[in-house]
């Protein structure tokens, strides 16, 4: 493990979910592990009046509820680190205020002039934030290293998204600025470079000769709860598919870099981007699918539509389920289709990467044209699964399909870090690998433009309903390529608790 320089770690919104659920007992974890400095101190700024006390307690309630390390020894040690300040984000003498603070605590703690700056805030405030830092002189990095961490979405569209990248890059360098996806801290996601990389058996075959086609699934079994307002002006396509799943995508098809620098790896992610075939607008209607989930009973529970959740318009035309067919234009994929499916209320939670191998090409067998797969499972049950056919015990040449898989969960000894722990860490390393860039932030939203405007604009382009429960309309089958191919259904065994499916 690297080593983490003394630094000040600023949360921006620190009253809201996200820094209780999951930044402080990330950062606790961390902590536990003896993986921070041994000088550094954790400052709190939103618009709540908490003092230091106060702001202390709500976090030592969240940690007892939400610790990730089963380790609760050093709490009140690591709360002793903690202060807060309040804050108004769009007032320049507040900053002033902030930076006051900021002084105070590297004289206490005798920590010169790291800070990390996190965003934990809406999005409106990505470019308002750092503007102000700036002016207040908390971008300078005479004294040390200043970074800043922005959530998604990182703009709502193209334009917004090429604003804020301007907006931000008048006061900040591209090295300051981490632009975090979760999904990408995710063990299994990382593993996909080296299953590809580092195993002779794997990467001759990762091409157009030998994968028939490549498919991406990222399907959860919740509605939009009761963020219903932030799900209306986002949708499946802006909520999953524009950060997550693309990026996903594209480190599934990239070329293999020429080190592990950040550098390196990135700039292969940004080739697969720019070599995304565009979608013709009208071939929207035949290359995507979108759909909205609709009031179904499950188990003997009523589980309500889409439009009747709280916050959400009775005639709203938002995709709770989105699938795209497109090609990566390049030497490696020429040819080959690759599917992505993110759908809210659907069977289950599961995350996963398909490889779908070419058929042989003369069939001696009886045998599933389609059995050779290999299953890269990203959440939960996270591991790797390859189906392959193997001869039916008994008379004949029947031929079955078998697995051969992996679980993180075999390797009993070692800790799984939660993907919020893994980046913060590497942030604080200097590591920008997990992260992406803004040109490929702008990328994904160049190839998903035409999609969004043809559906805001074209009204012939259906928006299909499917039950709550259920895999997301049946129109989305009509996507794949081949009648032996299909969607694959990952849920045909759930575990105990009906949660997730089983690899």
């Amino acid at each position: 493990m690297g080593k983490i320089d003394n630094h000040i770690y600023v949360i921006f919104g620190a009253s809201g979910d996200l820094t209780k659920r999951k930044l402080m007992p990330a950062l606790y974890s961390l902590y536990v592990q003896g993986l921070l400095p041994e000088r550094f101190a954790l400052l709190g700024a939103s618009r709540t009046s908490f003092t230091n006390e106060a702001f202390r307690d709500s976090i030592r309630i969240s940690l007892n509820e939400f610790n990730e390390s089963d380790d609760f020894s050093k709490i009140e040690d690591f709360i002793a680190k903690i202060f807060y300040t309040p804050i108004e984000f769009d007032v320049l003498s507040s900053y002033h205020s902030l930076n006051n603070q900021l002084n105070v605590l590297r004289e206490s703690f005798k920590i010169g002039g790291n800070i990390f700056f996190y965003l934990s805030t809406p999005p409106h405030l990505y470019g308002i934030i750092p503007g102000m830092l700036a002016e207040a002189g908390l971008n300078k990095q005479d004294d040390g290293w200043k970074r800043i961490i922005i959530e998604k979405p990182f703009g709502n569209d193209l334009e917004s998204a090429n604003k804020l990248k301007k907006l931000l890059l008048e006061t900040w360098e591209e090295n300051q600025i981490y632009r975090i996806d979760h999904y990408l801290g995710k063990e299994t996601v990382q593993n996909l470079l080296v299953t590809r990389f580092s195993n002779g058996i794997f990467e001759p075959l990762w091409n157009r000769n030998y994968i028939h086609h490549v498919e991406i699934t990222s399907a959860e079994s919740i509605g939009v709860e009761k963020r219903g307002g932030y799900y209306e002006t986002s949708g499946a396509l802006r909520d999953m598919i524009q950060n997550h799943l693309l990026q996903v995508a594209a480190i599934t098809a990239m070329e293999p870099p020429s080190s592990v620098e950040p550098v390196a790896i990135r700039n292969e992610i940004l080739k697969v981007l720019q070599s995304l075939r565009p979608i013709k607008k009208e071939d929207v209607k035949k290359n995507v699918i979108r759909g909205q989930y609709l009031s179904s009973t499950i188990k003997g529970q009523k589980i309500i539509g889409y439009r009747e959740e709280e916050g959400v318009s009775p005639d709203s035309n938002t995709e709770t389920f989105a699938a795209i067919k497109f090609y990566i234009d390049n030497w490696r994929w020429g040819g080959v289709p690759f599917y992505i499916r993110t759908g809210k209320r659907l069977p289950t939670r599961v995350t996963e990467v398909v490889i779908h191998f070419r058929s042989t090409p003369h069939f001696l067998f009886s045998q599933d044209l389609n059995n050779n797969q290999l299953v890269i499972r990203i959440q939960p049950d996270e591991g790797i699964l390859l189906k392959f056919g193997m001869k039916t015990p008994g008379a004949g040449f029947e031929v079955q399909t078998v697995n051969m898989d992996f679980h993180y969960s075999d390797i009993s000894e070692l800790r799984i870090p939660s993907a919020y722990e893994r980046l913060i860490y590497d942030s604080l390393k200097g590591d920008s690998t997990l992260f992406a860039r803004s040109e490929e932030v702008i990328e994904a939203w160049k190839f998903l433009m035409p999609i969004l405007e043809s559906w805001k604009n074209d009204p012939e382009i259906p928006l299909y309903g499917y039950p709550a429960g259920t895999w997301g309309p049946e129109n989305a089958d009509e996507l794949i390529d081949g009648n032996e191919f299909a969607w694959r259904y990952p849920c045909k065994n759930l575990s105990d608790d009906g949660i997730y499916c089983e690899l």
